[in-house]
């Protein structure tokens, strides 16, 4: 992972949808840098979606309301630049990857994008032959979208957006609809993109599957955010747990042992395991 210039400044931030009588989001500040993997979450309600959908544009350009503050993605404003434009530097991954398929093959939806850019044919086949590759469905090329698991559906989504060749991906809870097999798959591919440089945002509560992925971790609570931090130091702050945030079952076996267990602090069951056979062993 390489770290570089900041790729996303926001700054003040705050929303309210149409007719809301209570803001989503007040007063959110950050910055992220090329190459990071930011795991963000909070309880239900505490402006997540909202968070995602201000990252590429379409609050407030697709949905109105009150909105203050600036969101630059790539030195790009979002509230003054056309939605393509946006798209070409961020995209978006929502839970639901079939409310977003709608061609009538895997080849056809990751080629609309680069279609719609005008390129050349021969770069828009490359394109989707990269993209395909890059998340391992290059033999799913020729089926419908309508005949893949939950899981192939959201790495169509994945690589329909990497065609468009985005600097940054957003992704809004894409496991929640999931096995573990299969959300296990999809993590796998996020992390070979952030290696490969690819800026990863994702929002989760499957937070044991990402901590030690992860670079960075946002708790967001009541519209701020609450805590931003490393996954170690923000996943055992006791203001995690007061928010209602599901601490993976590991760290709180850890916080429980308390000072009796060597080591850095661990993130998932593995790490665990391997700090009490440190332990057994001293």
């Amino acid at each position: 992972m390489v770290i570089g210039l900041a790729l996303i400044e926001v700054r003040g931030v705050s929303y309210s949808y149409p007719d809301s009588p209570s803001p989503c989001l007040i007063d959110v500040s950050f910055s992220a840098e090329e190459g990071e993997f930011i795991l963000v979450t909070g309880p239900s309600g505490c402006g997540k979606t909202t968070f995602c959908k201000c990252l590429n544009g379409l609050i407030p350009n697709s949905y109105g309301g009150s909105f203050t503050g600036d969101v630059l993605i790539d030195g790009i404003p979002t509230t003054s630049s056309p939605i393509h434009e946006i798209a070409r530097r961020a995209g978006l991954v929502f839970q639901n990857p079939e409310n977003e398929l709608f061609c009538t093959s895997v080849e056809r939806e990751v080629a609309f994008g680069p279609e719609n850019l005008a390129l050349p044919r021969e770069e828009i086949r490359r394109r989707v032959s990269e993209a395909l590759s890059t998340v391992g469905i290059s033999h799913l090329m020729h089926k419908s979208p309508e005949e893949l698991s939950g899981g192939e559906q959201q790495k169509v989504a994945i690589a329909a957006l990497l065609a468009m060749k985005p600097k940054v991906l957003v992704l809004d809870e894409p496991t929640a609809n999931l096995d573990p097999v299969s959300a296990k798959s999809v993590i796998s591919v996020l992390s070979r993109l952030n290696a490969s440089g690819v800026t990863i945002i994702i929002v989760e509560h499957r937070l044991e599957m990402l901590a030690e992925i992860a670079s960075r971790c946002m708790i967001l609570d009541c519209g701020r955010i609450a805590l931003d931090g490393s996954p170690r130091e923000v996943l055992y702050s006791d203001l995690a747990e007061r928010i209602g945030v599901g601490i993976p079952k590991a760290i709180v076996v850890a916080k429980r042992l308390g000072r009796g267990l060597p080591g850095d602090r661990p993130l998932s069951s593995r790490e665990l395991a391997s700090a009490l056979r440190r332990g057994e062993a001293a």
